[in-house]
């Protein structure tokens, strides 16, 4: 609310002059207040993973002593090399990236060509598809779980990676949707003039969408990596050997084969977590650009 002040022009007369300082005194209090509240808010977010840090490096008697030993003192680093000798973790971590890498290849190319489909083409059909495409969203992935797996194990596919890659190929509608709301929110003018020039439908959607939809897709690929790096279900279902395991199902067996040892147990947990974090400090940026420029154009 801006502040007023009333000068005396005359005996009948009266006019009111703006206060531009306390304006501005009152917008610095309004984002000093929010920033605080927001601070106060990430460090809840924070505590948690703080304490899986800690607890990875504290010695046994430490980690249930109250009130709590925040900082361990010893540091004891020893912890990280003693749990991952146990189990492979370099065979596991290829395993998790060939895993990841190949399903967001899969992803983006499948889920770009059905949303430039949906979006900048005209066919018959196209928007009743299109409906039927995002019900399959209200389908819980348990309803699904167990015909995918008779038919994977009619195919021969069980204790191998393809249950865990292929179904990516055929793109996924949250990212179809997604794409599609972003693609709608280019100017048409573009593709005619795309067009004048010589080039075929795939030549726009290469030589002119693709270029500028690259937030779009940053956001998608972190969403399937960050899925399939925490994915533990479809291992759990599919894998049996386990120099196939990925990290999830690595950890929740060396977990169950040794007991709850909780410094071994947070170390394996905070060397499965910081890579996650690491990666979306680098690409926050580009996430939250791409979510931002997908708006909900109908």
């Amino acid at each position: 609310m801006q502040q007023t002040t009333l000068i005396k022009a005359g005996p009948s007369k009266a006019r009111f002059r703006f206060n531009p300082a306390s304006q501005s005194s009152q917008q610095l209090l309004g984002h000093t207040a929010a920033h605080l509240a927001l601070a106060c808010v990430g460090i809840l977010y924070f505590l948690p993973f703080f304490w899986l840090i800690s607890t990875s490096l504290k010695e046994l008697g430490q980690i249930f002593r109250f009130p709590p030993v925040w900082i361990p003192n010893p540091i004891r680093w020893q912890n990280y090399p003693e749990a991952l000798s146990y189990f492979p973790f370099v065979r596991q971590l290829l395993n998790t990236l060939f895993v990841c890498l190949t399903s967001v290849v899969l992803s983006l190319s499948s889920s770009v060509l059905v949303a430039y489909s949906f979006s900048r083409l005209r066919w018959v059909g196209r928007d009743i598809l299109f409906v039927l495409m995002l019900s399959t969203m209200m389908l819980p992935y348990q309803v699904t779980m167990i015909p995918l797996f008779v038919i994977y194990r009619h195919l021969g596919w069980v204790n191998t990676f393809l249950p865990l890659i292929l179904p990516n190929l055929f793109g996924n509608a949250f990212f179809i949707f997604m794409l599609r709301q972003f693609y709608l929110g280019l100017p048409k003018e573009l593709d005619e003039a795309a067009i004048i020039d010589g080039c075929s439908p795939l030549g726009v959607l290469w030589y002119v969408v693709l270029p500028l939809s690259k937030p779009a897709l940053a956001t998608i690929g972190l969403f399937q990596f960050l899925g399939s790096w925490n994915d533990f279900l479809g291992p759990l279902i599919y894998l049996n050997d386990p120099q196939k395991y990925t990290l999830s199902l690595g950890i929740q067996v060396f977990i169950s084969t040794n007991g709850v040892q909780w410094a071994w147990m947070m170390a394996a947990t905070t060397v499965l977590t910081v890579p996650v974090v690491i990666l979306f400090f680098f690409t926050q940026r580009t996430f939250i650009q791409g979510i931002a420029l997908t708006g909900l154009k109908a």
